[in-house]
C-alpha cells in the first residue's frame, strides 16, 4: 500500500487530497512507476482527467458496476480479483493507492505499506485504518522539512509485515 496521511490518519476531503506536497507527488510517481496500481472507484474519479489512466503504470479499478468505464483501465469486482491480475502478470509489487475503503480491505493481505505521515491535522472525510504497530515493523523514516513547496513536515516511512 502506499498513502499520504495527516496526524489525525486524514487523506482525503471532497473527493481530493487537502494538501500540496510536491516531493510527496515525485515519491508516489518514483516509487509506483512501471507497476500495477489498484485502485477503488472514487479514487479514480478524483484523479485529474489527464491523469487517468495514471502514465507507465497498470492501471486496475474496483468497482461493483458491471458497466463501469474507465478507459484505459482494468476493471475488476473485487480486490481478490485484482491482486489475482497482477499476479498472474508476475508483477513484483503491486500497489493498492486508495481510497479508504480499499485501503481497509487491503490491510489484512498487504506486506508494506509506504505511509507519507504530514505532521499536521487536516479536515476531511476519508482515512487511513489504523493498524496495529505489534504486527508492522517500521524498516525506514525520511523526514521532509517545510520550504517554499512544502508548507507542513513530514517523514516518508515504510512498514513491514512482520512474519509470524
Amino acid at each position: 500500500m502506499i498513502a499520504a496521511m495527516g496526524s489525525n490518519r486524514v487523506i482525503g476531503k471532497d473527493n481530493d487530497i487537502p494538501w500540496h506536497l510536491p516531493d510527496d507527488f515525485k515519491f508516489f510517481k518514483d516509487t509506483t512507476k512501471s507497476h500495477y496500481v489498484i485502485m477503488g472507484r472514487k479514487n479514480w474519479e478524483s484523479l485529474p482527467a489527464k491523469l487517468q489512466p495514471l502514465p507507465n503504470r497498470t492501471n486496475i479499478v474496483i468497482t461493483r458496476q458491471a458497466d463501469y468505464k474507465a478507459p484505459g483501465a482494468i476493471i475488476v469486482p473485487t480486490l481478490n480479483a485484482a491482486m489475482k491480475i497482477a499476479k498472474e502478470a508476475k508483477e513484483e509489487e503491486a500497489f493498492v493507492i486508495g481510497g479508504g475503503e480499499i485501503y481497509r480491505m487491503a490491510l489484512e493481505t498487504s506486506n508494506r505499506i509506504y505511509l507519507t505521515e504530514i505532521n499536521e491535522d487536516f479536515d476531511g472525510q476519508v482515512t487511513f485504518p489504523e493498524f496495529d504497530k505489534t504486527e508492522w515493523k517500521e524498516t525506514s523514516r525520511v523526514h521532509h522539512g517545510t520550504d517554499d513547496q512544502h508548507e507542513f513536515e513530514f517523514d516518508f516511512v515504510t512498514y513491514e509485515k512482520n512474519l509470524h
